[in-house]
This record gives structure tokens, C-alpha cells and sequence, in this order.
């Protein structure tokens, strides 16, 4: 194999791989980046067995061929170099570095001992989206998922297909978020629905790759692919049945309020200075219904509260939130106004934009039985 590649060509490649390779003492070679000519483009590809990702560079092929060196050397390497031109040439299975000014001899494996990168055998029915609007939507959600070992099939995002819809859920068990994203903003030859779910650390690196043009999704059984014009990345599904949460979201309020979104963050954030041990501020509607009263009690610290002006429909109110789960909630939102809505100290509540009915964030009170 013999190559010429731009630094930043490069640099962009590992960059994208690099979170997928893994410290495996029984599998060293899963530290690797495999480097391979491929349709007449160059791909750096890396794996834990887990998910992988393949990434295509552009560069000069002088002469076909692949390779596998250490990620973590090669990355190093091409982050110190001062040279934007670099040559790439194997000779068994040394790989050649050089520059203008600096020579190395990296010691690699053949492509052989490489772990095979997984296929998807439908690549017949997909889901293509800007890669911009399903990254913006599962940002909304991924902040309410929290890998569980006790229960595997909440430590992923839910992917609901439904023909004219899909949805995006996460979960902890103590907050859900949900977006929901129209047939008028993908394309599908999906005829029939499905529900996946997708591990948390895949969810991520889409979030942190998969960030212009557009992306298609593509489903097996037990597999899921992102593809986007340079680059894929595929993961294994968690199994398991998602929980049903129709039961615990909230179809009606005892209390309503809407208050200015802004002025809601800047409570919390006070606020929450005082707060204890389990993060918890209290909530109470007085005066008339027209203000929220914001505050906590700390008995080493003392105690502040925050008053924000509110329209209330509804009954008077007192409840505690955990105001690190309120505050991720409304950080997912945009908009001057929000819509709270809670069943007192028992049930959860709901935060939504009363002008956006694709999202919402749920989230239990923190003396909820």
C-alpha cells in the first residue's frame, strides 16, 4: 500500500474512529486503526466488537493495499507533525510515516487478524433524515438515559417507527423524554413499524460524528447502521422489550403554569446553591396563584428561594424536584414561554412548549412513592 494524504485529511479520519477502538488485553489488535484502500477511497475503520466505525478520507492512491497499526501511536504522530502532506507506504507489516522532515516506522498487523466489521444484510428498506435534525433531536432525549445493569433495555435510546412518525425516547426511570419527527421531515421505504433500541455509547458517537448532510438508517434484527456520505457507523441492538411509559405520562394536570422559560433556569440555578444531599428544591404556587415561589433549605448552608411571575390554572401546589434532573429538562428547550405541568407529590410532571407539540420531558417528583 502506498498513499498520500493531507494532515487534516487524516486527523479528521482518526478523530472520527478513535472512541470506537478499545483496550482489550485478550484482543490487542482491537487498539488498532485498520488503514485500507477501498472503491478507490481510502477508510480508516476501528471497533471494541461492540460498534464500529468506518470512516473515508480523501487522498491519493499510489498503490492498493491495507494495514493495521496502533490508533492511539498513528494519532499522536499526526497531531504533532508540522507537515501537511504525509506519505503512507507499507512493506510487509511496518508501515512507513513520512514527511519532509520526519520519518517513522510504525510495526502493524495484517488486515487478516482484524475483527471483521459486521453488514447489514437489509440494505434494501432504510430511514433518511438530515443528519442535523435527528442529531438536534436526540439531544433532547439522550440526557434523560442512564446506563442500567439491572435493567439492559433502559440503557439505550427507543427508536418507535411508525410509518408516519417515529419517535425518540430515553429514560431512567425517574424522567423520560420523548421527540416525535414527522413523515414530512425523512423519507422511508420502511412499509411496516419497529422498535429498536440503541445503547447509549453508540447514541453518543452519532451525536458526536454524525453532524452535516444526510444520514440513513438501516435495521436488522440484531444490528443498526448510520450512513452518511463518508461515514458508517454499525452497533449492535440492545435486547429486550422497551418499557411501556403510556401508563406514567401525564394526560391531565391538577396544577398548569406557564412562565417565562428563562426566568424558570435562573431560579433553579440559584436555588439549587442550597440544595441537599438529593439535590432537591421545592416548588409552591401562592399569592394568589401568580407567583412560583422557587426554593430550598440547606441546614449547614441556610436557605434562599426565587420568585417567578406565572399564570396557574389549577389547584395550588407544593412539590420537590430533583433540580438537576429540572434543569437538563429545560435545557431542551428553546422559546420565551413553557409549560409546566404537575399532579402534586406523588405523580409525574410534565414540561412541554405549549407552540411544539413534538417534544416533552417528564420527570417524577422526588417524595414520589
Amino acid at each position: 500500500m502506498k498513499l498520500v494524504i493531507l494532515k487534516n485529511n487524516l486527523r479528521e479520519g482518526l478523530m472520527a474512529i478513535e472512541r470506537a477502538s478499545s483496550e482489550n488485553n485478550n484482543l490487542p489488535i482491537l487498539k488498532n486503526v485498520l488503514i485500507r484502500t477501498f472503491n478507490n477511497k481510502i477508510q480508516l475503520s476501528a471497533t471494541n466488537l461492540e460498534i464500529a466505525v468506518s470512516k473515508q478520507v480523501s487522498g491519493k492512491i499510489v498503490e492498493e493495499g491495507s494495514i493495521t497499526v496502533p490508533l492511539s501511536t498513528l494519532n499522536t504522530i499526526v497531531g504533532n507533525t508540522n507537515s501537511e502532506r504525509i506519505n503512507l507506504e507499507t512493506d510487509r507489516n511496518v508501515m512507513q510515516f513520512k514527511t519532509d522532515n520526519y520519518e517513522a516506522s510504525i510495526q502493524g498487523l495484517p488486515e487478516e487478524e482484524f475483527p471483521i466489521i459486521p453488514k447489514i444484510e437489509n440494505v434494501k428498506n432504510h430511514l433518511t433524515l438530515s443528519a442535523e435534525l435527528f442529531r438536534d433531536s436526540a439531544l433532547k432525549v439522550i440526557n434523560a438515559i442512564q446506563i442500567s445493569e439491572i435493567r439492559p433495555e433502559i440503557s439505550g435510546m427507543l427508536l418507535d417507527f411508525q410509518v408516519t412518525h417515529f419517535k425518540l425516547v430515553g429514560t431512567d426511570s425517574f424522567r423520560l423524554a420523548e421527540k416525535t419527527i414527522n413523515e414530512t421531515n425523512y423519507n422511508s421505504t420502511f412499509q411496516r413499524g419497529f422498535k429498536v433500541i440503541i445503547p447509549f455509547k453508540t447514541m453518543q458517537e452519532v451525536l458526536r460524528t454524525l453532524t452535516k448532510g444526510e444520514v440513513s438508517i438501516f435495521i436488522d434484527p440484531n444490528q443498526i447502521l448510520f450512513k452518511s456520505e463518508d461515514l458508517e457507523i454499525i452497533s449492535r441492538l440492545i435486547d429486550g422489550n422497551y418499557p411501556d411509559y403510556d401508563p406514567i405520562t401525564p394526560k391531565s394536570f391538577e396544577t398548569e403554569m406557564t412562565l417565562e422559560r428563562e426566568q424558570l433556569v435562573n431560579a433553579v440555578k440559584l436555588v439549587s446553591t442550597f440544595s441537599g444531599k438529593v439535590n432537591d428544591i421545592r416548588m409552591k404556587v401562592k399569592d394568589g396563584k401568580k407567583i412560583l415561589e422557587v426554593y430550598s433549605v440547606n441546614q449547614l448552608l441556610g436557605e434562599n428561594k426565587y420568585l417567578v411571575p406565572v399564570k396557574v390554572k389549577g389547584n395550588e401546589t407544593e412539590v420537590s424536584f430533583n433540580w438537576r434532573y429540572l434543569m437538563d429538562g429545560l435545557k431542551n428547550f428553546s422559546g420565551q414561554d413553557i409549560f409546566f405541568g404537575v399532579n402534586g407529590n406523588n405523580r409525574a410532571a410534565m414540561l412541554k412548549n405549549s407552540s411544539d407539540a413534538t417534544y416533552f420531558y417528564i420527570l417524577m417528583p422526588i417524595n414520589a412513592n
